[in-house]
């Protein structure tokens, strides 16, 4: 027995005829997202943003959600730019203060004593604390390189004052 109300659907079904495609997890939370950024630029109010997200969990098809979103912007709206020649000076952000070429020299040399066997551990030493002196007078960064380079320069000046103190004792131990 068929029921007489039933009738097979035509194939390959047209535009019009087609039910809408079901709803997968992703298309319910990008309609979800489209929501909440239209609540937070303030384009929905509680209670209906609140009742928008219900219904899109809620919802079985393409369809239901993109009725949920429809007079929401889809994407990024562009915004104006404003120029930065119209800002008067006392509003516009402060530069940043350009880093002191003597601590970037310092930690160079103190990384380089790991190459050179320490032979750039004074020049570390010595453009380190230049470094820190013309840092504390013109504010400009650059401080922790200028101490790492001190660190790295003293380390290994220590350690050849080790190696030097070492051969000392034994050649006088041996002689």
């Amino acid at each position: 027995m068929t029921n007489p109300q039933w009738q097979p659907a035509p194939w390959p079904p047209h535009q019009s005829q087609q039910p809408s495609m079901l709803a997968a997890h992703s298309d319910r939370e990008r309609a979800v997202d489209v929501l909440r950024a239209g609540f937070a630029e303030g384009r929905l109010q509680q209670p209906e943003y609140e009742k928008r997200v219900e219904r899109a969990y809620q919802a079985r098809t393409v369809a239901e959600l993109s009725t949920l979103v429809a007079d929401l912007p889809q994407g990024p709206t562009p915004q104006q730019q404003m120029p930065m020649a119209h800002v008067p000076q006392t509003f516009r952000p402060m530069p940043p203060a350009p880093t002191n070429g003597k601590a970037i020299g310092a930690l160079a040399c103190g990384v380089g004593t790991f190459f050179s066997g320490g032979i750039t551990a004074i020049p570390a030493v010595i453009l380190g604390h230049m470094a820190r002196g013309e840092i504390r007078r013109t504010r400009e960064q650059g401080d922790g390189m200028a101490v790492g380079g001190l660190v790295l320069g003293w380390l290994w000046i220590g350690l050849w004052a080790f190696i030097l103190v070492i051969a000392l004792l034994a050649s006088a131990g041996s002689s």
